[in-house]
C-alpha cells in the first residue's frame, strides 16, 4: 500500500517470546501497544510453554503473528552467524513456521507472515544460498505467507520474484549508516534509547519516508512497518511514546498484513 498526503499508515511490530526455560519474559504491555508480533519459534529462543503462552496474548490482543525464525543458536541467542547449507537452512525455517503454527492454531489464531531474526536477518540480506533457503521454506508451503524484512535485500528481491508479498521494514530504535543499513550494535550510537529521539525518527520514517543517518545525511527509507526490540531498556514507554508521536502525526497503526 502506498503512502498518501490523506492516508499515512504504518504497522509496530515487536519481537517476542524470547524467554526460554526460567527465563520468562512478560510480553503483555508491549502486544497491547503494537499492530504484529514476531514470535521466536525455538531456535534462538522461545519454548514449547513460551509460544502457548506469547500466541495466546496476542490473540487476546489482536495482534498479527509472525514466525520469527533464526539460525539454531540458544546460546547465542541468533546473533551468530552460521554457515548452513540452504536445504538444511529451508528445513529448519519450515520446522520453525510448523512450531508455530501449531500454538497459534491452539490459541484460535493464524501465522500470517515470516520474519528472520538476527544473524539470519543480516544474513538474508545479502547472503544468496540463505535469502534463497528462506523464500524455499515460504513456498515449499502452499499457504499465503507474507515476509517482513529490508525492502532493499535479495530477501526481499528473490521473495517478489516467486509472487511472495513483501512488507519493507525499517528501525526507530537503531541508528542507519549513509548506505542504508544498520550501524553494528559493536558502534557507540547504534541503539536509540531515548523515546523522543526513536519517536522523532519513527515519525519521519512514515511521513517523509526517509532517515537522518549517523553522518547527518537523509537518506530514502521506503518502510511500512517500524520495529520495537522488545529487549531494549524501557521498551514498553518507547512503544507507548513513539505510537502516540505517530497518531499525533496523523499515521494510523494497523497490522502489517492490512498493507498488503
Amino acid at each position: 500500500m502506498s503512502q498518501t498526503a490523506l492516508e499515512l499508515t504504518t504497522a509496530l511490530n515487536t519481537d517476542c517470546g524470547e524467554g526460554f526455560g526460567n527465563w520468562h519474559v512478560d510480553d503483555a504491555e508491549i502486544l497491547s501497544v503494537v499492530s504484529d508480533a514476531n514470535i521466536a519459534c525455538g531456535f534462538h529462543a522461545g519454548d514449547p510453554d513460551t509460544l502457548a503462552r506469547t500466541c495466546a496474548l496476542a490473540a487476546e490482543f489482536g495482534v498479527g503473528i509472525g514466525a520469527h525464525v533464526g539460525f539454531h543458536d540458544l546460546r547465542g541467542f541468533g546473533r551468530r552467524y552460521i554457515a548452513v547449507p540452504r536445504d538444511t537452512l529451508t528445513h529448519d525455517v519450515i520446522y520453525q513456521i510448523g512450531a508455530l503454527d501449531a500454538f497459534a492454531s491452539a490459541a484460535g489464531a493464524v501465522v500470517s507472515y515470516v520474519k528472520p531474526h538476527g544473524a539470519l536477518y543480516h544474513s538474508a540480506a545479502r547472503n544468496e544460498h540463505h535469502a534463497r533457503a528462506i523464500v524455499d521454506a515460504i513456498t515449499s508451503l502452499n499457504r499465503p505467507l507474507s515476509l517482513l524484512c529490508q525492502t532493499d535485500s535479495l530477501l526481499a528481491e528473490y521473495a517478489r520474484e516467486s509472487g511472495i508479498p513483501v512488507t519493507a521494514e525499517g528501525f526507530m530504535d537503531r541508528s542507519y549508516a549513509a548506505d542504508g543499513t544498520l550501524v553494528p550494535r559493536s558502534q557507540p550510537g547504534a541503539v536509540i534509547d531515548d523515546p523522543s529521539a526513536a519517536a522523532e525518527q519513527a515519525v519521519q520514517m512514515i511521513t517523509t519516508q526517509t532517515v537522518t543517518a549517523a553522518d547527518g545525511s537523509s537518506i530514502p527509507m521506503n518502510v511500512q512497518s517500524l520495529c520495537i526490540h522488545s529487549d531494549s531498556p524501557g521498551a514498553v514507554n518507547l512503544a507507548r511514546t513513539v505510537r502516540s508521536a505517530l497518531e499525533d502525526a496523523g499515521v494510523k497503526i494497523q497490522s502489517a498484513i492490512d498493507h498488503l
